[in-house]
């Protein structure tokens, strides 16, 4: 996938999924790929309209969530393209958790009774709901892992202001509740997600995605006590099929690991299971859009415009 040459582009970052480009210093143009990562790792071939069901899923929750706390977005020019204002990121992602899973799991696992200073009850199994849902946020590495970090941490390092921090405490657990609401309606469970942030004249805007299978993971809601009661597996809804397919071919990212052949089938599977998460997440059916590159340029030309760019 190139690189595209946009008016007044002052900036460009290409993350593991995302391609960001900074228009005149004030705008965001972010273009999600169908590149997929796992372990840290960009995985080899991308994966069909991946990047057009982030986006279009994010685009949604962005919309049905403003009137909670402000956020980046502006328009959505194309299928896998958002416009937005740029804003200063906040150095920390909050992470908020509703269920006794993933790596809050396995710290428990491990006999630990304490994640990013938070108390966990003894007690509890896998996949078990928290009394309340907790936060455990996590540095923000540009490179290799994000790293646990405590509310005490974060205020005493000065990394987030105490009136600021306690401020994203408040977005994050409404935007996780008004998540797991909507989630619900479609028979879903929202079981932990993550949200970024970022300062715009002194005003705090969510930014980047939301509730999308790469930055969620949710459960199917029907069944959900049943499986728990006879100590079974959750059926899930994100990308650690992905992880598992992974895992089972013997690669967790450890130097040394190949990554397995994705062959042809193998793509098209993880494409239509990410189609299958658009439907339920969203509610609605996927319409597949390919747009040249040539249509691209000129859909984020035309809207940059409208912005007096």
């Amino acid at each position: 996938m190139s690189t595209l040459n946009l008016p007044k582009q002052t900036n460009f970052y290409k993350g593991k999924v995302r391609d960001v480009y900074t228009i005149a210093d004030k705008y965001m143009v972010m273009k999600v790929s169908d590149r997929i990562s796992a372990f840290d790792v960009v995985l080899p071939r991308p994966i069909p309209y991946k990047g057009q069901v982030l986006n279009q899923i994010a685009a949604q929750f962005l919309d049905a969530t403003k009137d909670i706390v402000p956020n980046w977005m502006i328009s959505v020019p194309l299928p896998n393209v958002t416009i937005g204002h740029k804003c200063e990121t906040y150095p920390v992602e909050m992470v908020v958790r509703g269920f006794l899973t993933g790596h809050a799991w396995r710290t428990y696992k491990s006999g630990k009774r304490e994640l990013c200073g938070v108390p966990l009850p003894e007690g509890m199994k896998e996949n078990d709901r928290f009394p309340t849902p907790i936060l455990t946020p996590t540095t923000k590495a540009h490179e290799g892992h994000d790293e646990d970090i405590s509310r005490e941490e974060i205020i005493s390092s000065g990394l987030v202001s105490k009136e600021e921090y306690e401020q994203l405490e408040k977005y994050t657990l409404a935007l996780f509740e008004r998540g797991q609401q909507i989630a619900n309606e479609r028979g879903l469970i929202l079981v932990d997600t993550k949200y970024e942030f970022g300062n715009l004249n002194g005003t705090i805007y969510l930014i980047d995605e939301i509730h999308t299978p790469d930055s969620s993971r949710y459960f199917y809601l029907e069944g959900y006590e049943a499986r728990q009661a006879n100590g079974e597996a959750q059926k899930q809804l994100s990308k650690e099929f992905v992880r598992e397919w992974l895992m089972e071919n013997g690669f967790q990212g450890k130097d040394g690991q190949q990554v397995p052949e994705m062959t042809d089938e193998v793509i098209k599977g993880i494409s239509e299971r990410y189609i299958e998460l658009y439907e339920h997440v969203t509610g609605k059916k996927f319409t597949k859009e390919d747009v040249s590159e040539a249509d691209e340029v000129k859909r984020i030309e035309e809207e940059l415009a409208k912005l007096g760019v």
